[in-house]
């Protein structure tokens, strides 16, 4: 049997004059599905994919910056990572940081934009930027290694950010 032209949206939602909340805006259409999603991995990587990158060894090929106050920076870091708070990435940036290799901002974690605002200044300044989601919150509650004042840490892994007994999430 051919289902190439089977429908797949929900009789209710389309047939009724009454829809939900979730579908009172219809979903884009694949294409402009794929392209918004597609533009966003352009602008965002996930502490998983940057740890993994830091982990194979070698140059990844972009630089990790945490955008913090330096006594954030203090509490926890991602390991390798280049301290640069937002505030003053107009005057050190471009000593700092070569503009042909990716940078990766983070922050605190979901809840702050403090390294979409510098994703921003950087890209201004004519740099290759990504927004690393989650920021170092994702970062130690996935279980990944970092570094204070006093050296490296790990935290167990908080099961509802990371998979239990398992290498990845299979994402």
């Amino acid at each position: 049997m051919n289902n190439t032209n089977v429908q797949l949206s929900s009789p209710s939602a389309t047939t009724s004059g009454a829809t939900n909340s979730v579908l009172r805006v219809p979903p884009a259409s694949p294409a402009a599905a794929a392209a918004y999603f597609g533009a966003s991995l352009a602008f965002h990587a996930d502490v998983s994919d940057v740890a993994s990158a830091l982990a194979d060894g070698g140059d990844p090929g972009f630089v990790v910056i945490d955008t913090r106050s330096t006594a954030s920076w203090d509490q926890g870091h991602v390991p390798g990572a280049l301290h640069l708070p937002t505030a003053l990435i107009p005057e050190q940036a471009e000593a700092l940081l070569d503009k042909s290799v990716p940078v990766v901002t983070y922050c605190w974690g979901p809840g702050c934009n403090g390294a979409t605002r510098a994703a921003l200044a950087l890209a201004r300044l004519g740099f290759q930027v990504k927004e690393m989601l989650g920021g170092f919150e994702y970062w130690a509650r996935e279980g990944f290694e970092f570094e204070t004042w006093e050296g490296r840490e790990r935290r167990a892994p908080d099961a509802l950010t990371a998979p239990v007994d398992a290498e990845d999430c299979g994402c």
